[in-house]
């Protein structure tokens, strides 16, 4: 499972971007947000099993006072909850940049996002 930990000293909200051959709504990427973690807390955001997917994923963060954890890897996300194939968009959405992670084979992966 891919496990996210708050280790920053307000509530964040996290998306995710991952392998999903023939996603629904066209290519083989799928995107999904937004969890709200507390700090302290943690949110498992894909499972149970990391086996036999790609090794990386990518993530975006970020909480009220302006903290963001972004990449260059960009797409489109709503301020809503969602659960999308990566090409997905709506009238709301907005460029997101996404951070790398590669989780290395590892059937479990925790990520802790702090300052």
């Amino acid at each position: 499972m891919l496990r996210v930990v708050n280790s920053y000293h307000r509530e964040i909200s996290v998306a995710i971007w991952y392998y999903h051959p023939n996603c629904p709504d066209g290519g083989s990427w799928s995107k999904k947000g937004w969890w709200r973690i507390t700090p302290g807390n943690s949110k498992v955001v894909f499972g149970p099993s990391l086996s036999g997917h790609n090794r990386y994923f990518t993530y975006h963060a970020f909480s009220s006072d302006g903290a963001v954890w972004a990449g260059p890897y960009g797409t489109l996300v709503p301020p809503q909850a969602f659960d999308w194939c990566l090409p997905t968009g709506n009238t709301q959405s907005w460029r997101a940049g996404f951070r790398l992670l590669d989780i290395n084979g590892n059937d479990n992966f925790t990520l802790t996002l702090h300052r």
